[in-house]
């Protein structure tokens, strides 16, 4: 089955979070980054909005040369705490969607997604749910590419700024990459295009119509991993479960919100069926199940119950799921999210499914 890999980068974050917080800043040239001194300061730029590379403006970009570019522009020192906490509010988000979930600095991430969905066009689909939750919660945007690898993926991810999505499909990526620039490939920057430019490789069409021996012969093992990359034989791994991991949860916002209770059951059938692929993949266990919803105008209520011993059992999770929601009965507000939370893990412990003679214990 081909793997369906989601890289995840939030837009200009550093500079997005400060036109969400005062937006007088929006449409103008914003850049983080040390002090420009009217042009004498030294420093770099961290990051800018898109109206500020209108003016050639970029990440690491001398500040004394970006103010002779944009003296005009908005500069701002970074404010690391404020940045911090809508990282970490957007990862939540993202790794609510899979437990194959990767965190790469504050503003990228991927998601593995191909014990999930079925195809391309459902990973699409919970693309724009993600967008849609970031945008709602933490009023970012964020562009997400959609590959079988995760260095295609990383591509996708920058064709369709801001807050797009791409789709590389195993049929049609080599297509799609062959007009692009040779910086477009992880590994290749503006000084090593250099001597790709010596011998006349610009395109990616350029690569993918060399052999592995003929890139190798030219650039040694660097050729080989671009030669890779480009091609689709990039077998790295989303970072999985890990000892140290506390809890294993997923959750899902509705496109609307609604009142109707076989959609919402549906709804919480279909995220513990995924949580359990990951939990029954890692022979995890489990004591505590936690129910989170959240209804019409963002008021979110979270329910646990811990049961006697460690369990792997699907349907006992919806059966405690179920019996936490009664207290919610009675509230006629429509419902906006749901979701489960799996906690107090064992991995490799001995797993008890609840039969006929312990259920009324358990219960």
């Amino acid at each position: 089955m081909n793997r369906l890999i989601l890289h995840c980068d939030l837009d200009c974050f550093f500079a997005a979070v400060e036109i969400r917080d005062n937006p007088q800043y929006q449409k103008k040239p914003v850049i983080i980054g040390a002090d420009p001194k009217n042009g004498k300061g030294r420093g770099v730029v961290s990051t800018c909005s898109y109206e500020a590379r209108e003016f050639g403006l970029h990440s690491g970009m001398p500040i004394s040369q970006a103010y002779l570019r944009c003296p005009h522009g908005i500069y701002l020192r970074p404010n690391i705490e404020k940045y911090h906490k809508a990282s970490k509010e957007v990862m939540e988000i993202l790794n609510s969607y899979s437990n194959d979930f990767q965190q790469i600095g504050s503003d990228e991430a991927y998601l593995e997604l191909t014990e999930i969905c079925s195809d391309y066009k459902e990973a699409k689909e919970i693309a724009f749910q993600i967008q849609k939750e970031v945008m709602e919660c933490v009023r970012l945007t964020i562009s997400i590419g959609i590959a079988p690898t995760k260095s295609l993926a990383k591509i996708a991810s920058d064709c369709n700024k801001p807050n797009g999505v791409s789709v590389f499909e195993p049929n049609n990526f080599k297509e799609l990459l062959k007009d692009m620039d040779i910086t477009r490939v992880p590994g290749i920057g503006k000084k090593t295009k250099v001597y790709f430019y010596k011998k006349g490789i610009r395109t990616i069409g350029d690569i993918l119509n060399l052999t592995l021996a003929k890139m190798v012969s030219l650039f040694g093992e660097h050729g080989k991993w671009i030669w890779n990359v480009v091609n689709g034989f990039d077998n790295r791994k989303v970072k999985e479960f890990h000892e140290g991991r506390k809890s294993i949860s997923a959750e899902r916002t509705f496109f609307e919100d609604t009142d109707d209770f076989n959609s919402i059951l549906s709804k919480l059938e279909d995220i513990n069926e995924r949580i359990h692929k990951s939990i029954m993949k890692n022979h995890i266990t489990y004591k505590t199940v936690s129910l989170k919803i959240r209804f019409e105008g963002y008021q979110t209520y979270t329910r646990a119950k811990t049961l006697p011993f460690h369990i792997q059992n699907k349907q006992r999770v919806i059966e405690v799921i179920l019996d936490l929601m009664k207290e919610f009965t009675k509230n006629m507000k429509k419902v906006r999210l749901v979701g489960i939370k799996l906690s107090n893990l064992e991995r490799n412990g001995k797993i008890r499914q609840t039969g006929i003679l312990n259920y009324a214990y358990i219960t």
